[in-house]
């Protein structure tokens, strides 16, 4: 009987507590589900940790985006009546962030990654929940970028404050510091004495017309793997060829860093387990200075992927000591490099000294002449070489199109002809050469324009960095050509896939996913353009606000940022412009610019130079 009782009572206690929890699950779930509606809960999510992130970071409740942004649908364009007065400021801790490639986020996130594959240096982004919701803030004593050519070699050392490369590669002429600047001789870890002389010797072994390395316009893309600082890419301007330096955010941290703040076009990329952003067929020239990368892995895959991004008939100079060693091991490793690129169908185009470079053939003639079972095989007939976004590379050779192989080439006009020449590969668009010309001249009038609005407020060698955030045809660039300026040209992965039209005009860029972050450093851009790219995002479902932080942490100080898009957007960006230090410098609609669609508005603005308390302090 006593314990009958007992046990009684301890189901009525059992009861009472399941009844306030159920209580308690009820109201969260009407007090949340009301706040919530209309909204993904995505949305929802990132709306709540900015308000927590807004008192973390020290934010004014009252003021703060975080606080005051209320959780509206993901049609951000709607007018809701606020006006957001002010960001936090993220720790200095995070003045160089990169979001998508930030190895704090990985191990929080405990992923399981393959260290020896590289995979820890491939991008991995943020889920919305975990993203800073704060202005990221320039270093102690940041000033104004060195202008272009002189910033070539010479940068402010406040600006990358990051010295340790200078020591060690002090031996190698990477970089000297000079007081309040940072130096650059032109030297590399296989050129010591100048990327200039290494230049003018790959042009002597291949013998090009007066030993320019462009080849008579012919070679104008190239691709630099594991470049350090971009000297070798830096000085390859000068002979009107364009290189891609790619370098990952790893034990050298700051190599690509210091090339975009020189004003050498570079991106952060590693050769891992995912395909390059780059299409098939678009670098005539690769290249890798001692760049440590085992070309042998995974039966050659990383050689394959170098493979799929040449032209027909396109180099790799290959300058390392499995080249010119005469240890056992360097032998050994070279003598399998050469049997797996003669698989490949490559040939020596050139050797001298410590330098190899082979040729791509220019038909797929020996590939059909290799013996059954060769290895590596050819890829599958459905494979898309084009297809570059998150997709794992494949150990094969990528044969040419029908096109190709009948013309022995790409058919692409020498450069600067190749710029406004349509090429071959439209077709595959179902693109007209009627229409890539209208595409031109209409981005030729529409520059000029944008030119006129910002006069008042540029000088000839203010802007040398530029981005064109959604590239189409690569024509915005294409309207450029006079300026001092190159062109990052990014393709939303979700469009149509343009990219391969903008290398083929001589051009470069990338592809990227806009609802997640770019891989680059911050204050990297001196120009960004975004046209219509907020509206795609919005059909996404993606956060505007997200995408102006996003342009905002890659835009220099003193930058400025070109908006074109509906009316709606440019009110919804309109109210973010206090907040982020923003200035408005014009504003143009149809009824001003013929050449605007009727319901298409132009917003141009400039980043102010900002400092955190701590950065005024330091810089006095």
């Amino acid at each position: 009987m006593t314990r009958g009782r007992s046990d009684g009572a301890q189901k009525k206690r059992l009861l009472t507590t399941v009844g306030l929890v159920g209580a308690v699950v009820v109201f969260l779930y009407f007090y949340f589900g009301s706040k919530g509606k209309g909204e993904s809960p995505l949305e929802y999510g990132s709306r709540s940790l900015r308000n927590l992130g807004s008192s973390y970071l020290g934010g004014d409740e009252d003021t703060d985006v975080g606080s005051k942004q209320d959780e509206a649908s993901t049609k951000f364009s709607q007018d809701d009546g606020i006006v957001p007065k002010s960001f936090p400021v993220c720790d200095d801790r995070h003045m160089d962030l990169i979001p998508c490639l930030d190895r704090n986020l990985i191990y929080q996130m405990r992923l399981k990654l393959d260290l020896s594959l590289m995979e820890h240096y491939e991008r991995h982004c943020p889920l919305p929940e975990r993203r800073f919701n704060c202005l990221i803030p320039p270093p102690p004593g940041y000033k104004v970028p060195i202008k272009w050519p002189k910033s070539r070699d010479e940068s402010w050392k406040a600006n990358v404050p990051h010295t340790h490369l200078a020591n060690e590669k002090s031996d190698q002429n990477w970089m000297v510091v000079k007081g309040e600047k940072i130096i650059f001789p032109g030297g590399g870890t296989h050129f010591h004495y100048g990327a200039d002389k290494y230049i003018a010797s790959l042009a002597n072994m291949l013998k090009f017309p007066n030993n320019k390395f462009n080849n008579e316009g012919h070679l104008r893309t190239v691709l630099d793997v594991g470049c350090g600082v971009a000297s070798f890419g830096g000085y390859l301007l000068a002979s009107d060829v364009l290189t891609m330096s790619l370098a990952p955010n790893d034990v050298h941290q700051n190599q690509i860093q210091f090339a975009l703040e020189r004003g050498i076009p570079a991106y952060l990329g590693i050769l891992g387990t995912k395909r390059l952003p780059y299409p098939s067929r678009s670098f005539e020239f690769s290249h890798c200075s001692r760049c440590r990368i085992d070309w042998l892995q995974r039966d050659g895959i990383l050689l394959l992927e170098l493979d799929r991004v040449l032209r027909p008939g396109g180099y790799f100079a290959y300058s390392s000591p499995e080249i010119y060693a005469q240890d056992e091991e360097n032998l050994k490793i070279g003598r399998e490099i050469s049997a797996l690129v003669e698989r490949m169908c490559w040939t020596v185009a050139a050797r001298k000294n410590q330098t190899v470079i082979w040729q791509k053939p220019l038909t797929n003639d020996c590939y059909m002449q290799r013996e059954a079972g060769t290895r590596p095989p050819l890829c599958r007939s459905d494979d898309n070489p084009d297809a570059i976004w998150n997709v794992q590379m494949e150990a094969c050779i990528t044969p040419y199109s029908d096109h190709d192989h009948k013309a022995k080439g790409s058919g692409l006009a020498p450069w600067p002809a190749r710029l406004t020449t349509p090429p071959p590969r439209l077709a595959d668009l179902g693109y007209s050469p009627e229409q890539f010309e209208k595409d031109t001249e209409v981005w030729q009038q529409r520059v000029d324009s944008y030119l006129n609005l910002l006069g008042p407020k540029i000088q000839s060698d203010t802007l040398r960095n530029v981005m064109d955030m959604k590239a189409n045809l690569g024509s915005f660039a294409a309207a450029l050509k006079d300026k001092n300026v190159w062109v990052m040209n990014v393709v939303p992965e979700d469009g149509p896939n343009t990219l391969k039209i903008v290398y083929d005009r001589g051009l470069i860029g990338s592809m990227n996913n806009w609802c997640e972050a770019y891989s680059t450093y911050p204050r990297t851009y001196d120009l960004i353009h975004a046209w219509t790219i907020f509206s795609d995002i919005e059909k996404k479902g993606c956060s505007g606000e997200d995408l102006l932080l996003e342009v905002d942490r890659i835009l220099r100080p003193t930058g400025f940022a070109i908006f074109s898009d509906k009316q709606p957007i440019i009110e919804f960006i309109k109210k973010y412009i206090s907040a982020l230090h923003w200035e408005v410098v014009g504003t143009l609609d149809s009824t001003s610019d013929s050449d605007l669609e009727s319901d298409e508005v132009v917003l141009v603005i400039q980043k102010k130079l900002w400092l955190t308390s701590g950065s005024f302090r330091d810089s006095e």
